[in-house]
């Protein structure tokens, strides 16, 4: 359903991405790991044009997103969701409003402008704001609300874009482990019920392998491995990171595969 063909980014002579090429089949959950710099978070950019590329083409279910004009991509990009590291909440309003926001791309300006959504939108909100374990706080400020329960509601917001592609830029990397552990569990579960393929950028290898069907490994912008997730052996890992004893990740990965399986 979405296939990356020699993607590449640059800032100069730095090479962000190299010739990426990969593809996405439908409901398929892939995480992207790698060591900082390694150009995960500008691959999920590049997807939806946040980053624009310098070379290659993003095409999702037979449009080719990299040729479009800009009023051609936003109608685009409502089938295209993202959560965010950092949440990207407006503060001063209320979780339903920010979970409401998920919307625009499909009202008009002046009833965005004043918040007034369908009724239908609503309800699904509601619904929504249930399953991301937020009920009743709707009327809540998005500033008053722990990390956790932030990213929970940049999960419905997403949702509620009613997309077919799911893009996830380190949901995890300011969660304390026992929440990541929540989140990553949370977003599997509803990309299961729906349907959703999703690309997760990820630094946690062992919730990684857990929640995934497929992990890639960056490299200095290149792709050094593609494949299933327990497939990704202590060889791989130094592929991917360079040399570590990896023992402790190991061990972290068999306790988490205890904990999911309880």
């Amino acid at each position: 359903m979405l296939e990356i063909q020699a993607l590449s980014k640059r800032y100069g002579s730095f090479a962000a991405l190299d010739d990426v090429t990969l593809s996405i089949g439908e409901g398929e959950l892939v995480a992207l790991i790698g060591p900082s710099g390694a150009g995960k978070s500008t691959l999920i950019r590049c997807v939806n044009r946040l980053v624009e590329p310098t070379g290659g083409n993003v095409v999702l279910k037979g449009t080719n997103l990299t040729t479009l004009s800009r009023s051609a991509l936003r109608f685009e990009r409502r089938r295209i969701g993202m959560i965010f590291q950092d949440y990207a909440l407006v503060n001063r309003l209320t979780v339903m409003e920010n979970v409401l926001s998920g919307r625009l791309g499909y009202v008009g300006f002046l009833r965005s402008l004043v918040r007034r959504f369908p009724q239908a939108d609503v309800d699904e909100a509601f619904r929504l704001l249930a399953r991301v374990g937020l009920e009743g706080l709707h009327d809540r400020r998005a500033d008053a609300l722990s990390g956790g329960q932030r990213q929970r509601v940049g999960i419905a917001r997403a949702l509620l874009q009613s997309p077919q592609l799911l893009l996830v830029d380190e949901p995890t990397a300011s969660l304390d482990p026992r929440t990541a552990r929540q989140i990553m569990r949370l977003v599997s579960e509803l990309c299961r019920e729906r349907g959703l393929a999703a690309i997760i950028n990820i630094h946690d290898v062992p919730l990684a392998r857990s929640f995934t069907d497929r992990i890639i490994g960056l490299a200095a912008g290149k792709i050094v491995f593609n494949g299933a997730p327990d497939a990704l052996n202590d060889e791989v890992l130094t592929t991917i990171y360079g040399d570590e004893d990896w023992s402790q990740t190991t061990q972290s990965d068999a306790a988490e595969e205890e904990e999911v399986a309880a």
